[in-house]
């Protein structure tokens, strides 16, 4: 009789001992099963946060142009970036609002400070207000890159109303000299609920007077050779040392300032990987102790079967047959136990990565738990493994056995 059929016959006729052994493979193939979830759940987010909310970086220096800007933006470590270029400049045919509180007499109102300050950028979604919600648009549409060669603005809808505008619209603006005039299109209207200071304030500081164009814009309008202050999306903390050495490269030397805001991608981040390393640790320790128990039962029941095997070696069955034996009898409960794994473990992935991230401040929700044939095939590779493991290993023991010593003891 061939080994198999035998492996088959000793499962049958052993049922307590192979409900045992099913039992310890499927404790085992679901929390294997639910750590590979856990851990493939934890990787998308990240990668998803990654890309949703990035780390901001801040560049500022006397040699930050709209060019060197732009060449540093296009650097393959950036993902998006937005130059602020600011200048007062004088509306031809509206008028700015002024702060309710009285003007002091004490020269505090300077030259070019009594009209609209001019914002110029790139995207208006990159600006902290916009981004965090507390400014949005309520007519319209948002500036893009894809404005940079038009004419067009942004106003405060106080602003708007003051003057009785609406997108679609257009208005004049000059530069601080008054020498130079363009005409802007009124592409959108945005709100800004923070109220004026409680003190007095020049015309352009004031929240409602704040007009946001494209940088080539504003740059026609004289204010190009001023520095600019540039805010770079990068895709995680780790880029930024690269992108330091970047600008360094771009702007020559060290005549720049360099902030890095990763606290929000921390936040989110931070939580997710401290997850995923629990959940590989966790693959880990059960692959070992699973190997380790199943070892165990193994060595126990071939000593228990020693009569069996001593039989069998008499008749001139190989060792080695012996051992796969054992081996087939192990590793023929990994199907069925992987099978009802597969019910299950998304389940317990789920619990577990509630559980885990409940203790987490900043983590608002679960990832998203998906089961893919890949975790199967894992799941099924490392339970072959232990199988093997669980019975070689002991099945060295009958390569020492002698069907004489054996019948002798049993006699």
């Amino acid at each position: 009789m061939n080994f198999v059929k035998r492996a088959a016959l000793s499962l049958v006729a052993r049922r307590a001992k192979t409900a045992l052994l099913l039992g310890i493979f499927l404790v085992i193939c679901t929390l294997l099963l639910g750590g590979f979830l856990l851990q493939g759940a934890t990787s998308r987010e990240e990668a998803e946060a990654q890309r949703r909310i990035g780390v901001d970086v801040t560049v500022r220096g006397d040699k930050l142009t709209l060019a060197t800007a732009a060449a540093l933006g296009s650097s393959p470590l950036v993902e998006r970036y937005n130059p602020l270029l600011r200048g007062a400049a004088k509306p031809s045919g509206l008028t700015p609002l002024t702060s309710d509180v009285p003007k002091p007499d004490d020269g505090t109102e300077g030259p070019g400070q009594d009209g609209l300050m001019l914002n110029g950028i790139r995207d208006s979604e990159m600006l902290l207000d916009f981004a965090s919600g507390r400014s949005r648009i309520v007519a319209g549409r948002a500036l893009t890159e894809k404005d940079a060669g038009r004419r067009v603005v942004l106003l405060e809808q106080r602003l708007a109303d003051e003057n009785e505008l609406k997108a679609g619209d257009t208005v004049g603006l000059r530069s601080s000299d008054g020498r130079r005039t363009e005409t802007f299109e009124i592409i959108g209207l945005y709100e800004d609920p923070r109220p004026d200071p409680s003190q007095w304030v020049a015309p352009s500081e004031l929240v409602a007077n704040q007009v946001y164009a494209p940088a080539p814009a504003v740059s026609a309008l004289g204010f190009g050779t001023k520095p600019v202050t540039a805010v770079f999306k990068i895709g995680s903390p780790e880029r930024a040392e690269r992108l330091h050495a970047e600008a360094a490269r771009v702007l020559g030397g060290d005549g720049f300032r360099f902030d890095v805001n990763d606290k929000a991608f921390r936040d989110q981040v931070l939580p997710l990987r401290r997850v995923g390393a629990f959940a590989g640790s966790l693959l880990w320790l059960i692959a070992l102790s699973g190997a380790v128990i199943l070892g165990l039962i193994v060595l126990l029941t071939i000593k228990e079967r020693r009569d069996e095997l001593g039989m069998l070696l008499a008749l001139g069955e190989k060792k080695w047959k012996l051992i796969a034996q054992h081996t087939v009898e192990v590793t023929a409960l990994l199907l069925p136990a992987l099978a009802v794994a597969a019910l299950g473990a998304q389940s317990f992935a789920e619990e577990a990565g509630e559980t885990l991230l409940a203790r987490e401040e900043h983590t608002a929700s679960l990832p998203e738990v998906r089961m893919e044939a890949a975790d199967l095939g894992r799941v099924a590779g490392i339970g072959l493994g232990i199988s093997l493991v669980a019975t070689v290993v002991p099945g060295v023991g009958i390569l020492r056995l002698h069907p004489r010593s054996i019948l002798t003891d049993t006699e």
